[in-house]
């Protein structure tokens, strides 16, 4: 997948890495990223990584964005 700039504004998007970036990768994803984005997210890796992001106590995630992936990553 090629990373919008826009998405990932602090970093070089070429230097992703989205094994060892996933939880970097899915937090702005889910608070930031488009239908498309969010598809390949969810494409991409298994839900459990992502419910285990969300749980994460320091994910840098909204708390609107939380409340709606809880409820559609059931």
């Amino acid at each position: 997948m090629k990373f919008r700039q826009a998405l990932f504004r602090d970093t070089d998007t070429k230097n992703i890495d989205t094994k060892k970036n996933a939880q970097y990768i899915i937090e702005r994803i889910l608070d930031f990223g488009n239908i498309n984005e969010a598809s390949w997210v969810l494409k991409y890796y298994p839900k459990t990584v992502i419910k285990k992001v969300m749980r994460l106590p320091r994910v840098q995630l909204s708390d609107k964005s939380k409340a709606l992936w809880s409820l559609l990553i059931k």
